[in-house]
């Protein structure tokens, strides 16, 4: 079930308007004591709901800032994985693990953290064969084990799939009847195609309403889902520029299929994505019920990351502006490490300054083993004029150069005896 706290790893809006009724189920138990954070752990606020997800996003952004974190934040992460290889949100040190507390949402993000660190191919191995092993019938993943699948659940483990070189169409799980569908398909039942309005098609539900099968978009949905429909994982690298806009997808006709073709759906959910940010101030809202619209920063944030790996950061610009502007806002002035992370993981996908960030989320945690140069912003601008200063003076060689062999050269046609 989810709830409250748990906001950071999972869709809790997304669930509230699929119908999971969240609340009911936190007034009939007392609210657990709060867990103070270990040491190893990024972030000092109580890791109950988010620690293995909040570590995951620290490691991952730090690895890719080159930062080499310490062995016990590393470890910590690795400590909490169960012997059958998936991770739960969090388990207090000396506890056993619990299968039923297991969740694909931080098995996949602990899969990515531990893939970008490198040296972690065992952990990696059992977390994928647990992804594996608790994939539906349908191709879908639940965030817990056993329960219907959702979009957010599906993306992740198809983000963490990528980033294990496994390939999702590969994926599916073994039944009497034989192979379910794979991840990809599990991924394109929560996808809205050409039967949805003109301006809903390529958006991404949570759920299908669980009475009559519908799909509504879903902000978050959208984001988390968008980065796997584009083929890719954390942290987000790539370097293909479509150098267009996203293209919509293409509903010639009333025999068009209502399942998005798997090569059309990154687009199709890029071009959605692209709107909404448009639309709505560069930035994608939370909407729940009983409470009034908010921005949704880590919506925004995976769409952007969305819209970056499908190679349109010009649509991405604009809404990466916005989370800057936002930063001491979202990050509660650079103390909350999911957040913190999540911002650093733009920022480097879209080429932005980095230091700042980074040095905020390095002291969020232990300190590390090895840190990349100081004044990275300064590196490319130092190249770059020290690459002109170098183009000067071979120009300026050259000129000399033929300048002091046509004097030698008149010099001879004077002078025959030279």
């Amino acid at each position: 079930m989810l709830t409250a706290a748990r906001l950071g790893a999972s869709a809790l809006s997304a669930a509230l308007l699929a119908g999971v009724a969240a609340g009911p189920a936190l007034a009939d138990s007392p609210p657990p004591t709060p867990a103070a954070a270990p040491d190893g752990l990024y972030g000092k606020s109580d890791p109950t709901y988010d620690g293995v997800w909040r570590q995951s996003l620290a490691l991952t952004a730090l690895s890719a800032a080159k930062v080499t974190p310490a062995d016990s934040a590393v470890g910590w992460l690795t400590g909490q994985q169960c012997e059958d290889g998936g991770w739960p949100s969090y388990r207090a040190a000396g506890t056993a693990c619990d299968p039923k507390t297991e969740d694909s949402n931080a098995t996949a993000l602990a899969i990515q953290a531990l893939v970008a660190l490198g040296g972690q191919q065992p952990a990696v191995d059992k977390g994928v064969a647990w992804l594996k092993a608790n994939q539906n019938a349908d191709g879908s993943w639940a965030y817990n084990p056993g329960s219907p699948g959702d979009a957010n659940s599906t993306g992740l483990a198809v983000n963490a799939l990528f980033a294990a070189r496994t390939d999702p169409a590969s994926v599916a799980k073994a039944g009497p009847g034989g192979a379910g569908k794979n991840a990809f398909d599990g991924l394109a039942r929560f996808q809205l195609g050409c039967s949805a309005p003109a301006d809903q098609r390529g958006a991404f539900a949570y759920q299908p309403d669980p009475a009559t099968g519908a799909l509504a978009p879903n902000a978050l949905a959208g984001g988390q889902a968008a980065l796997a429909a584009a083929g890719g994982h954390l942290p987000v690298a790539n370097s293909v520029r479509a150098d267009a806009e996203p293209k919509p997808l293409a509903c010639a006709d009333g025999s068009a299929p209502t399942t998005v073709p798997h090569a059309e759906a990154g687009e199709a959910v890029g071009a959605y994505l692209a709107a909404q940010l448009t639309s709505g101030g560069n930035h994608l809202t939370l909407t729940t019920p009983g409470a009034a619209p908010s921005p949704d920063y880590t919506a925004t944030a995976w769409a952007t990351l969305s819209l970056i790996q499908s190679g349109h950061p010009d649509q991405a610009t604009d809404a990466a502006d916005w989370l800057d502007a936002q930063e001491a806002t979202w990050t509660k002035n650079g103390t909350d490490a999911a957040a913190t992370a999540t911002l650093l993981l733009v920022a480097q996908a879209d080429h932005r300054p980095t230091a700042d960030l980074t040095g905020k989320l390095t002291a969020l945690g232990p300190a590390p083993k090895a840190t990349a140069p100081a004044a990275d912003e300064a590196t490319p601008a130092k190249k770059k004029n020290d690459g002109i200063g170098q183009y000067w003076l071979i120009g300026i060689g050259l000129l000399v150069g033929i300048g002091g062999g046509l004097l030698l050269s008149l010099q001879r046609k004077r002078n025959p005896n030279l």
